[in-house]
This record gives C-alpha cells, sequence and structure tokens, in this order.
C-alpha cells in the first residue's frame, strides 16, 4: 500500500522532525549557570556581617593609701589580653568629664532584708544624691525578688527617683539577684551612650534566679557595666561579725565580691549610714577618676572563648594598684560603643 503526502504537509513532517532532533541535542547539552553576582557586591554583603570588635576599659589606679592617682599618660599602661600585648587605640584620663554615667540602681526586696527596708532604701536614695550629676548623669532604679520591677526608668530628675524609692513597701518571697543583673544589663545598660554602671544593694544571698553568678559577670563584661555591690546583711547594727571592719565572711559576701572585682568595681560591706555614705563618696569619685583605654583585640575571633585582661603599669610605676574588669566571652554582641 502506498502513501501519498501532500508537498505542504511534507514540508511539516519535516519541521516536526527538526525540532524534535534539536530538543535531543538540546538535553544533551549543559544548561548555562546563572550570572554570578558583581566580585563588588558580594564584598558588601560580607561586610554587613562583620562585627569590629573594640574593647573599652575604664581603669581605675590607686596608690598604697587607696588615693586616686591623676596625671598617667597612654604609656604608662600594658594591655594584654591572654598575655598577649595588645595596641592601645584611644586614650582619655578625663572619662568622668566628657561622658555622662548611666546608672542602674537594684534593691533588694526580698524576704532576706526584712527590717531592712528603709535602710536600704536611705542607701538607695543616699547614693543617689551622692553619685549623680544634675542634668548629665542618667539613673534607673528598681526592686527585685521572684519579681523583676523597673520602678523608675532613666532620668536626671531627683524628684522622680525620690517618689520611686519611696513607693516601695511589699516584700517579695525569693531573691533574684543574678537574673536581675543579667536583664538590665542586657536590656538597659547594652545602649547606653555613656559610662555604665550598676549598683547593687542586696545581702548577697540568691534563691531564685535561673542566670548564675558566671551568668552574671558575663553580661557585665560584656555590655562593659562596672557593678558596684553594697552589702545591707548588717542593717543599721552591724550586728554580724566581721562586716563593720569590711571583711569578707561567707559565701555571699565572697560571690557579691567576685561579681563587683571582675567587672572592675568594688564590693562594700557595711552597716552603718555614715560608712555608707564614705563609700558613696568614694564610689562617685572613682568614676570621675578613672581612665578609659581602648583596644582592637589582635585575636578578633567570636570563638566563644573567655578572654583574659590584665593592665599593667610601666616601669616605675610599680607601686600603684590597677583595677579594671578581668576579661570578656569573645561573643558577635551589640554593644553601642
Amino acid at each position: 500500500m502506498k502513501f501519498y503526502f501532500s508537498p505542504l504537509l511534507t514540508r511539516l513532517l519535516l519541521l516536526t522532525f527538526a525540532f524534535a532532533a534539536a530538543g535531543v541535542v538540546d538535553a544533551q547539552q549543559p544548561k548555562p549557570k546563572p550570572t554570578p553576582p558583581p566580585i563588588g557586591n558580594e564584598q558588601d554583603l560580607q561586610s554587613e556581617k562583620i562585627f569590629i570588635r573594640r574593647v573599652r576599659l575604664p581603669i581605675t589606679v590607686v596608690d598604697k593609701k587607696g588615693q586616686f592617682v591623676p596625671g598617667l599618660t597612654q604609656n604608662d599602661f600594658v594591655i594584654l589580653e591572654d598575655r598577649v600585648p595588645q595596641q592601645i587605640e584611644t586614650f582619655s584620663d578625663d572619662l568622668g568629664q566628657t561622658l555622662p554615667v548611666y546608672v542602674a540602681v537594684l534593691m533588694d526586696t526580698s524576704p532576706s532584708t526584712a527590717g531592712k527596708l528603709k535602710f536600704e532604701q536611705e542607701s538607695a536614695l543616699n547614693f543617689i544624691q551622692t553619685v549623680v550629676r544634675a542634668r548629665k548623669d542618667q539613673v534607673l532604679f528598681a526592686t527585685f525578688d521572684h519579681e523583676i520591677n523597673l520602678r523608675q526608668d532613666f532620668t536626671n530628675k531627683l524628684d522622680l527617683l525620690d517618689r520611686a524609692v519611696s513607693s516601695v513597701k511589699k516584700l517579695g518571697n525569693q531573691t533574684a539577684l543574678f537574673d536581675a543583673v543579667w536583664q538590665f544589663c542586657d536590656e538597659k545598660l547594652r545602649t547606653a551612650p555613656g559610662r555604665r554602671v550598676l549598683v547593687v544593694i542586696t545581702d548577697g544571698e540568691d534563691t531564685y534566679s535561673r542566670a548564675n553568678l558566671r551568668d552574671a559577670i558575663d553580661i557585665a563584661q560584656r555590655t562593659e557595666t562596672t557593678i558596684f555591690a553594697i552589702s545591707t546583711k548588717a542593717g543599721f547594727i552591724s550586728t554580724v561579725p566581721g562586716v563593720e571592719a569590711g571583711e569578707v565572711k561567707d559565701k555571699r559576701d565572697r560571690e557579691l565580691t567576685t561579681l563587683a572585682e571582675e567587672t572592675g568595681g568594688v564590693a562594700f560591706f557595711t552597716g552603718d549610714m555614715l560608712s555608707l555614705e564614705r563609700s558613696f563618696n568614694k564610689i562617685s569619685k572613682e568614676l570621675r577618676a578613672q581612665y578609659l583605654v581602648t583596644y582592637k583585640p589582635i585575636n578578633d575571633r567570636y570563638d566563644g572563648s573567655f578572654r583574659k585582661i590584665e593592665v599593667k603599669l610601666a616601669e616605675g610605676r610599680k607601686n600603684l594598684k590597677v583595677r579594671t574588669k578581668g576579661g570578656y566571652t569573645a561573643k558577635a554582641d551589640s554593644v553601642r560603643p
């Protein structure tokens, strides 16, 4: 049997076979890859993810009598991170004049402070009035027990702070000291555009926190917050042996001391208002007499390791004592410079 194809049908069949063959060949060829983004754009995207870390160290220098030492220069300081010398980028000896002080005052209202509430309130008000400079420094006031309550956000108005402190009437059920330190360092002091200080007025006993001592120290170091601890465990009458003499006796005393010293601050143990006033005056003077050093770490990896910081003085200055934070954990963090 013979089939007859018209010339038009023949051409259509030939075109169909041609397209089919081309499709087979095309399927066997590798498809072209998308054009990669320009190298410049790729670098821009990467640069947005890179944190430029600077470590800022408020440094206190005192002599053998505990008096603050002014007049030192950048050449008098040697900064070591994990025993490796660091290059100082900026140095200032008038920290108290150029930067405002942001102070978070945290007051313990747990059951263990029963009978001492009035003493704590007077301590808090005395501290605020002694340390804060009108129209320049900022203070917030908060309490902690089984709850953490912000009573007054950052302000330079003493009447608002007085009202907030005086309005505290009730005590809570537990003590969340380390949680309170963590929360205010992380949520409030992290972005404060000045000198960051946290003052804890407490008997030092933590019974309720999820955070522990090391967590509290870590967040304070990473947010460049200096902690001053004021123990009230002796109240007015100094009934605890050794407290009035400034001695450290038990576990909670040691924890308060560690919390303060590893962040560059001091813990005060006293039982009377006169001694407290002297402590407050010392804190106030210290905040105006510190040196401020910044450096870019040679080891700039964010590997979660702890970096120990040591500050030494040059030859001829060995008789002086230096105090600053003990180090920091190298985590990619967002801290306002």
